[in-house]
């Protein structure tokens, strides 16, 4: 039997698919190159380009591989784009899901995992969050993920699905072992583009308020090394296979780092300066977003045990300073590039 990875030729989905290996599973991804990249799928995983929403083609992948479980990560995921452009979020996200889901029930299978977000929360009230805190996304994009969550809750009780739905705070680092790493266009991540602005491929990181009420004045985000993120997602899966109960869990560190502190860690990894210039808060940038992970911690076993913001810095250079392909959530900065109408604005994932 098989795992089904939608999105594995992505950042994350890349990962989990090296990780899934790891542990001896049989692997296929789909992927409709959207913004993931052919070359790091291996050679001898099969990858089938499709959208997930393409049912003819999802049901005969479930078939021929024999698929009993699907890790859930093709999604659109920029906020401010969500916000523009909704109706690309609420057909990419909520109704490619709704498709998916029924081609997968269709063809019995039973067992899902979400790629959720922190952003389901909005402001919170209080930190560290819990999953029990409320649920008030402030953008499209946490809306439609919440959306897919209530969905995957009303299935289970219908129909016997088992899924978790695995809230991230901030993704990051790397696995340069296997040459994976980051290559989102555009690249709205802060440890990313903070290494862009270290190697010059980037002006200057502009950081959005530094008057905030945290000890540096600058935004604090739970930062999560992406090979602790795809293992909770191995954990997740194998206790769902033992009968855990489904449910929704964030994943994350419990501990917070300030985009003043993810610069200084990167200037020491790098030995280089980071060209920073310093502009207004942003509306809807919560002062501080960490993560509560005792619930992983207790129902699957999971806890980080890489995601030191040094190992992470040190991981994603080894990733970034390579060349970057021909195609090649984090809140509080981006980079200035050297044309002003190409700068995009970071995001909590």
């Amino acid at each position: 039997m098989a795992v089904l990875v939608t999105g594995g030729a992505g950042f994350i989905g890349s990962h989990m698919v090296a990780c899934l290996r790891d542990a001896g599973r049989d692997v296929v991804v789909v992927d409709d190159l959207s913004s993931g990249h052919r070359e790091v799928v291996p050679s001898d995983v099969p990858f089938v380009p499709a959208n997930v929403a393409d049912r003819d083609a999802i049901a005969s992948v479930l078939d021929q591989h024999h698929v009993d479980a699907i890790i859930h990560f093709a999604a659109r995921i920029q906020v401010g784009e969500s916000v523009t452009l909704p109706r690309l979020y609420w057909t990419g996200n909520v109704a490619a899901t709704t498709q998916l889901l029924e081609t997968a029930l269709d063809a019995g299978v039973r067992t899902f995992i979400l790629s959720s977000t922190a952003a389901v929360y909005g402001t919170p009230e209080r930190v560290p969050i819990a999953e029990s805190a409320p649920a008030r996304p402030i953008n499209p994009y946490g809306e439609t993920k919440l959306a897919i969550e209530w969905m995957l809750a009303s299935y289970a009780r219908a129909y016997g699905l088992r899924y978790a739905a695995l809230r991230y705070f901030n993704a990051a680092g790397a696995d340069a072992s296997r040459g994976l790493g980051e290559q989102h266009e555009p690249e709205t991540h802060l440890v990313p583009l903070v290494l862009d602005a270290a190697l010059g491929r980037r002006e200057a990181l502009t950081v959005f308020g530094r008057d905030y009420d945290t000890p540096d004045g600058t935004c604090i985000r739970d930062y999560i090394h992406v090979m602790d993120l795809v293992d909770a997602h191995r954990a997740a899966l194998e206790y769902l296979e033992r009968g855990g109960e489904s449910g929704a869990f964030n994943l994350g560190t419990g501990v917070g780092h300030s985009v003043e502190e993810v610069i200084r860690a990167c200037a020491a990894v790098t030995g280089r300066d980071i060209p920073v210039v310093y502009g207004p808060r942003r509306e809807g940038d919560p002062a501080v977003l960490v993560a509560s992970p005792r619930l992983a911690e207790e129902r699957f076993g999971w806890r980080a045990t890489r995601s030191s913001i040094e190992r992470i810095a040190a991981d994603a250079w080894e990733a970034r300073r390579r060349p970057p392909s021909p195609r090649a959530n984090d809140a509080g900065a981006v980079i200035r590039s050297a044309r002003p109408q190409d700068e995009e604005k970071a995001h909590v994932r």
